[in-house]
């Protein structure tokens, strides 16, 4: 069943890295929509063991990044869904570092070249990491990774990927500040 650690371990990194998509979970203080969101490409890196971040692309909503500015809880979960049953939990304090911030170049290094349409950087200053069975969770087979979010970054190009933030990621879904 379930453990808890410090920090992530060598083998923690190495599984982590096997994993195709993780979930992401903030809510707002005081109230307000919880958010859970996927993600997929190869956006995940561990920094050392009591940290993590990950390239934060454009989507639909902007509830991580407005729930952070707000508080600074972070989960992130990885389950399992081939080989041995796991799921895992970080759980800490998250900070967002924006494309248009002055340090985003910096905290962006991890993925050079940037995708089209990368509108942050998600760190995670880890407080707890925690294991649990994952034994009901299916197995499901890795088909490879769906190109519509880039290929539809590309086609808006930088003035339209700006438009899109401006009309659909300025506030949250609760009213909170967004991007701008």
């Amino acid at each position: 069943m379930g453990r808890e650690y410090d920090s992530i371990s060598e083998e923690h990194r190495r599984w982590i890295g096997e994993q195709h998509m993780f979930f992401v979970a903030t809510a707002p203080p005081g109230g307000g929509h919880v958010n859970v969101s996927p993600k997929g490409y190869d956006t995940f890196r561990v920094l050392d063991d009591r940290t993590v971040a990950y390239l934060d692309l454009t989507g639909s909503g902007i509830e991580t990044i407005a729930h952070l500015r707000e508080n600074t809880r972070l989960t992130i979960m990885f389950c399992a869904f081939e080989g041995r049953p796991r799921i895992l939990r970080l759980y800490g304090r998250g900070s967002a570092v924006l494309h248009d911030d002055p340090g985003f170049a910096h905290a962006a290094q991890p993925w050079s070249p940037l995708p089209p349409g990368a509108r942050s950087v998600v760190r995670l200053d880890i407080d707890i990491v925690r294991s649990s069975c994952g034994y009901s969770i299916p197995f499901m087979d890795y088909a490879g990774e769906r190109e519509t979010l880039s290929e539809w970054a590309e086609r808006k190009g930088p003035d339209g990927i700006e438009r899109y933030w401006d009309d659909r990621n300025s506030v949250s879904i609760d009213g909170l500040r967004g991007l701008r």
